[in-house]
């Protein structure tokens, strides 16, 4: 090289501009707008409003922003995560100051979410949990499961063959058939003959027991992961005319199992019960403490189950 100075000092010039470059893209991808000062309006996102439950939940953010004076604005992802992307990039350019989601894929909606703290917004999960969230609100699943479970095998004397109803693939789901799986550890005269995933409505849970009941019908009793699957079971059981020898318990506590728990000669005995519309609204407390720089000590928020049965269902407020 004819010039090795000055080729030296150009090439050091150039990798200092590199640098500050890098630096100040580094610094802009991170960097991330301000907390609201105060929730003014409020994005909720359900996974599926034909489900009861997210009409619940419904019910509690308008409840919710009516008392702090904030507009709110429900988002039915039908059951879509390309939806719950879009929703979010709408709620980004509408400038919300909260999103409450029940994630339809708790992991794949990170990004989004990302997206949403990048812009200032401030994201509670309620249901199940979903990455990149800043608290999530969610009933005790693994309790509800053990309760519903505890009491559908003491109702069956504890003994005799039981079919386990799922659904999809959420933390919360899989939590209630490990509670229900706990319980199981203290039956041993209990045994699963059919384990099947419903869609967790009550057509997808009536098709997956009737074909549980055909393949094996010697069965005493069926656990449901929710209230819907639970009642399609219910179903199931009634056109397989197997009402008198089988019980059926769920989770939820929703207003169709407590119809059906107050229906005379329904095989439908008991429900964990699920609070929805508190889920939401202590999300929105806990958006207002984050704001007020008391953000919650954990960041997983627990809401107790209760076992709602035929005898104590009168007593039960409901949703």
């Amino acid at each position: 090289m004819k010039h090795p100075i000055k080729t030296t000092a150009v090439l050091a010039v150039a990798a200092a501009t590199l640098s500050m470059g890098l630096s100040a893209c580094s610094s802009g991808d991170t960097s991330a707008a301000s907390k609201p000062k105060k929730i003014e309006k409020i994005g909720l996102m359900v996974q599926d409003m034909s489900n009861p439950f997210f009409s619940a939940m419904d019910k509690g953010a308008k409840d919710a922003a009516a008392q702090i004076g904030a507009t709110e604005n429900t988002q039915d992802a039908q059951l879509d995560l390309a939806n719950q992307n879009n929703q979010i990039d709408t709620f980004i350019q509408q400038g919300v100051n909260l999103i409450v989601i029940s994630a339809v894929d708790g992991s794949g909606i990170q990004p989004a979410l990302e997206r949403a703290k990048q812009a200032g917004i401030i994201v509670i999960a309620v249901d199940t949990a979903a990455k990149g969230a800043d608290a999530v609100v969610m009933t005790d699943a693994v309790q509800a499961g053990e309760k519903s479970c505890q009491y559908l095998f003491e109702q069956m004397g504890g003994k005799g063959n039981v079919l386990l109803v799922d659904g999809t693939p959420l933390q919360t789901i899989r939590d209630r058939i490990t509670g229900c799986n706990n319980v199981l550890q203290k039956f041993p005269n209990i045994k699963v003959v059919g384990h099947q995933a419903s869609k967790n409505d009550r057509a997808s849970g009536l098709a997956v027991t009737t074909d549980m009941l055909t393949a094996t019908p010697d069965v005493q009793g069926i656990f449901g992961m929710n209230d819907p699957s639970a009642l399609g079971a219910v179903l199931a059981v009634q056109q397989a005319h197997m009402s008198d020898k089988v019980k059926v318990t769920g989770v939820d506590g929703s207003p169709q199992g407590v119809d059906e728990l107050k229906r005379p000669g329904s095989p439908f005995i008991g429900t964990a019960t699920q609070n929805p519309a508190e889920m939401v609204r202590k999300a929105v407390q806990i958006a207002q403490d984050i704001i007020d720089n008391k953000p919650p000590k954990d960041t997983t928020i627990l809401i107790p189950s209760e076992l709602v049965t035929r005898d104590s269902v009168g007593q039960y407020k409901g949703w």
